[in-house]
C-alpha cells in the first residue's frame, strides 16, 4: 500500500457512509497523506469495541501512518480515544468536515471536539458523488431533538437541524446530471426535516419539490423514518409518484406498548400497524424494514413476544436486530438489566423471525419482473429494496428489468427479462 494512501474506515449508519466521502474530499484538500481515518459509531457498545479493535490493527499494519478518529463515538467520549497510544488525532462530528481539519497539528491540538449542541449548520459540505457506489446519498438533516432512553446519538450528533430545500434540490440535480440513477435522502431523523426552517415545511413537501424540480432523476429513496412522523404529502407521493421508491425502513425498536413507553418512543404498537396499513393502502407494493431492540431492560417474555409477533403482523421484510446494549449516561443504562444470556437468546430468536419474514417476502416475488438498480457485478436492488443476484454483464448504476425465478433465503435469484435478453 502506498505511503500516500488515505483510507477511510466507516462504522454504522448510511449518514456515516455519506460523511466518509465528505471526509475523503476534505482530507485531500488539506493535503493529508499516509493516514487512516476512522469514522466511528456509538449506537452500541459493540460498535465502539470494533472501532478500537480496528485502530489497534491499523497501527500494527501501518506503523508510520497517521491514525485519526472521528464520528459519534469520538464526539461522545473523546478522552477514551485520545487515551489510546495508537491515535494521533481525535476530531468531533462538527470538526470532521471543516477546512483545515486534517492539516498536521501539534500535540496541543491533538483533540478537537467542541460542544455538538452548539452546532447550527447542517450541510455546508455537500458533495458531488460517492466513491464506488451505484447510488448517491444526500444529507438533508442531522441531529435529533428526541431523547429516547436507550440512545446516545443526540449527544454525538446534536439537536435536529435541516438543510435548506433549495440546497438539497440543487445537489440532487447535480447528482442526476452526473448520471446517478438513484438518490437516497439521509439523516439522523429525516422525518423531522423542516421543523427548524421558516414555515416548518415537511419531508413530504421536500420530497415533492425534489421530484418536481429534478425530473431527470429516475429514482428517489428515503432512508430510515420515525414511525411517529409521516405526513399526508408523503403518503400522497407514495400513491402517485412511481419515482419515489416503495420501501420504508421504520425506526420501531419494539412491539410492546410498555417497552415503547419506557424507551420514550412517541408511537404505540397500534400506531405502527396503522402506519403500515395506510402506506399499503396508498402503495400496495411497498416493502417495510425495521430496527428492533431485543432484551430492553425490564422486558418480560410476554413483552418480547409482542415484538416477535409484530414482525409477522406488520409484514416486515428486512430487520435490523440489536441486542440491547446499555450506553453510559442514558436512562436505560440505569434501569434493571436483563441477564446477557437472555438478551442474546432473544436477539437470536428475533433474527430467526427476520430470516423467516425475508424468506416469505422473497417467495412472494417469484415470477415478478422488476426494475432493479445494479449495485455491482451480478447484484442489483429492486424498487422495494429486495436484493437480486443475476447473471450477465451490467454496469453499476444501470437499471435493468429482471425476472425473479427463485431465491436462496437471502436474495432473489433473477435473470434478464426476455425483452432485454433478446437485445
Amino acid at each position: 500500500m502506498s505511503a500516500e494512501t488515505v483510507d477511510i474506515v466507516t462504522f454504522g449508519c448510511r449518514l456515516n457512509a455519506y460523511e466518509s466521502e465528505v471526509i475523503r474530499a476534505r482530507a485531500a484538500q488539506d493535503g493529508l497523506s499516509d493516514a487512516v481515518v476512522f469514522n466511528t459509531c456509538a449506537v452500541t457498545g459493540e460498535a465502539v469495541r470494533q472501532a478500537r479493535q480496528a485502530i489497534r490493527k491499523a497501527r500494527r499494519e501501518r506503523p508510520g501512518a497517521k491514525l485519526i478518529v472521528t464520528g459519534c463515538a469520538a464526539q461522545i467520549d473523546p478522552a477514551a480515544f485520545a487515551g489510546m497510544a495508537e491515535v494521533d488525532l481525535v476530531l468531533g462530528n462538527a470538526e470532521k468536515s471543516q477546512a483545515g481539519a486534517y492539516v498536521p497539528a501539534s500535540e496541543a491540538g491533538r483533540v478537537r471536539v467542541n460542544d455538538i449542541m452548539s452546532v447550527r449548520e447542517t450541510a455546508g459540505h455537500l458533495i458531488d458523488g460517492l466513491k464506488d457506489r451505484a447510488r448517491a446519498y444526500v444529507e438533508v438533516q442531522n441531529g435529533c431533538d428526541h431523547r429516547c432512553t436507550f440512545c446516545v446519538i443526540p449527544y454525538g450528533r446534536g439537536n435536529s437541524r435541516s438543510a435548506p430545500a433549495g440546497e438539497v434540490v440543487e445537489q440532487v440535480r447535480r447528482l442526476a446530471a452526473q448520471g446517478f440513477s438513484e438518490v437516497v435522502l439521509t439523516g439522523v431523523d429525516i422525518t423531522s426535516w423542516g421543523a427548524d426552517l421558516p414555515g416548518a415545511p415537511t419531508l413530504g413537501q421536500l420530497t415533492a419539490r425534489i421530484l418536481k424540480l429534478a425530473p431527470e432523476l429516475p429514482r428517489l429513496r428515503l432512508s430510515s423514518i420515525d414511525a411517529a412522523e409521516i405526513d399526508a404529502d408523503l403518503l400522497r407521493l407514495l400513491a402517485d409518484e412511481p419515482r419515489l421508491m416503495p420501501y420504508l425502513h421504520l425506526s420501531l425498536q419494539a412491539g410492546d406498548d410498555m417497552i415503547l413507553k419506557r424507551m420514550k418512543r412517541r408511537h404505540s404498537r397500534a400506531d405502527a400497524l396503522r402506519l403500515v396499513a395506510s402506506v399499503r393502502a396508498a402503495r400496495p407494493d411497498t416493502a417495510f424494514g425495521a430496527d428492533l431492540i431485543a432484551g430492553f431492560p425490564t422486558e418480560t417474555e410476554g413483552m418480547f413476544e409482542n415484538t416477535l409477533k409484530l414482525v409477522e403482523e406488520a409484514g416486515l421484510a428486512f430487520l435490523h436486530v440489536f441486542p440491547f446494549s446499555p450506553r453510559p449516561g442514558t436512562p436505560a443504562a440505569r434501569m434493571p438489566q436483563l441477564p446477557k444470556a437472555v438478551v442474546k437468546d432473544r436477539a437470536a430468536r428475533l433474527r430467526a423471525a427476520g430470516e423467516a419474514a425475508l424468506a416469505r417476502h422473497l417467495q412472494a416475488q417469484v415470477g415478478r419482473t422488476v426494475f432493479a438498480l445494479v449495485e455491482r457485478s451480478g447484484t442489483a436492488r429492486a424498487e422495494d429494496f429486495t436484493e437480486l443476484a443475476f447473471e450477465g454483464a451490467a454496469e453499476p448504476g444501470a437499471i435493468l428489468p429482471l425476472t425473479i425465478t427463485g431465491h436462496d433465503g437471502r436474495r432473489a435469484l433473477a435473470r434478464l427479462a426476455a425483452a432485454q435478453a433478446a437485445e
